[in-house]
């Protein structure tokens, strides 16, 4: 390990940052430095844009992932490098805003009922039922199950801030019935080694396994699940501040993009059209 990737290391620790956002900001640096084989510390500005227009032009990154790779540069370059001149000029691309993927109640259903292990059954049924994100899923533990409460324990989610979220009947049955079969002894779905939680990438292929099954035609993620949960709740009537409590959001205006994609809330906003008064025959 160079010195220079172990002081990265150690500044996004001391930032506290989600061990999924440094390995992300590990990977984008090191990527950066193997084009130009060369340390970041003999690179600047103008072999940050060179690199920019190479993931843009050959490469064919999205707007999303080149912003991630200029934020991981962002905090090098800044933080553990005090080298903030070198981004002074360096433009960041506009990423816009995308609304999420949704599965009807139906698609839900007809994707839980598709053919898999139970593991994965009460894996992908935690996801939706309690509107999980991938790494809260993974590194659920047995204790975090408060069948007494009703309520899971989602411990460090993004942000690294805990919370509390309701519990179903259904799901708490499910999981009963898993844990019988399969006895996890630590993590609630360990990986290959039982002292280890399960990987994203298997949970994530698992998903994508289990939509191919059920014969869904969009594409659908765990985060898909998660939006589903969202959206569902607010078609439900819950209350928006709730479901930002729910999903752990911090900012109101990230829970607010699921009002954009609830087709029954937009079904239910009167149309102008039919409020108009007009003379017979016209309309």
């Amino acid at each position: 390990m160079t010195a220079l990737r172990q002081r990265m290391i150690e500044d996004m620790q001391i930032r506290n940052l989600a061990p999924t956002t440094q390995s992300t900001y590990l990977r984008h640096v090191t990527g950066f430095a193997r084009y130009f084989h060369r340390s970041p510390e003999k690179l600047g500005a103008t072999e940050i844009r060179e690199y920019q227009v190479y993931m843009l032009q050959e490469r064919k990154v999205s707007p999303q992932h080149l912003a991630q790779i200029m934020a991981a540069l962002r905090f090098l370059y800044n933080t553990s490098l005090g080298r903030s001149e070198a981004l002074v000029t360096i433009l960041s691309p506009k990423t816009g805003s995308k609304l999420p993927v949704v599965l009807s109640r139906e698609e839900i259903a007809q994707f839980l009922g598709a053919r898999m292990c139970v593991k994965h059954r009460a894996l992908l049924s935690c996801v939706y039922g309690c509107g999980l994100r991938s790494a809260e899923a993974t590194h659920l533990r047995i204790e975090d199950i408060d069948s007494q409460q009703m309520h899971l324990h989602v411990r460090q989610g993004k942000g690294l801030r805990d919370r509390f979220v309701p519990l179903s009947p259904r799901l708490l049955r499910l999981l009963r019935q898993y844990w019988k079969q399969c006895r996890p002894q630590e993590w609630l779905f360990p990986g290959k080694l039982e002292s280890r939680p399960l990987r994203g990438e298997s949970a994530r292929y698992a998903c994508r396994k289990v939509a191919q099954r059920a014969g869904l035609t969009k594409r659908v993620t765990l985060h898909t699940l998660r939006h589903s949960y969202a959206t569902h709740l607010l078609e439900a009537g819950a209350d928006i501040r709730v479901i930002q409590r729910l999903l752990g959001h911090r900012c109101l205006n990230t829970t607010a993009r699921y009002t954009f994609v609830s087709v029954q809330k937009l079904r239910e906003a009167p149309n102008p059209l039919e409020t108009l008064v007009l003379p017979d025959g016209t309309l």
